[in-house]
């Protein structure tokens, strides 16, 4: 199917020394360029946790046999939380 686009003169001129010196054309390299766009875009990312750990030895030892309940307490006090 034939269309027109519309490119900056810069943008075309070095296209076509790009499809030159790869011995393609013009055509074949927004082609490329274009199904490359699409699967990049259709393609799901993998969710990634960001790691917001910081340094620290883990719990107090007066904290380490509390229930969540009884950390929840420690941690926020009369605020509730």
């Amino acid at each position: 199917m034939k269309t027109t686009i519309d490119l900056s003169d810069s943008l075309l001129e070095e296209a076509k020394r790009v499809a030159a010196r790869r011995s393609t054309t013009v055509k074949a390299l927004v082609e490329a360029g274009l199904r490359r766009e699409l699967r990049e875009l259709s393609a799901p990312t993998a969710f990634r946790l960001r790691d917001v750990s910081f340094r620290g030895r883990g719990l107090r030892p007066e904290a380490e046999s509390l229930s969540w309940e009884a950390l929840r307490e420690l941690a926020y006090g009369e605020r509730g939380g």
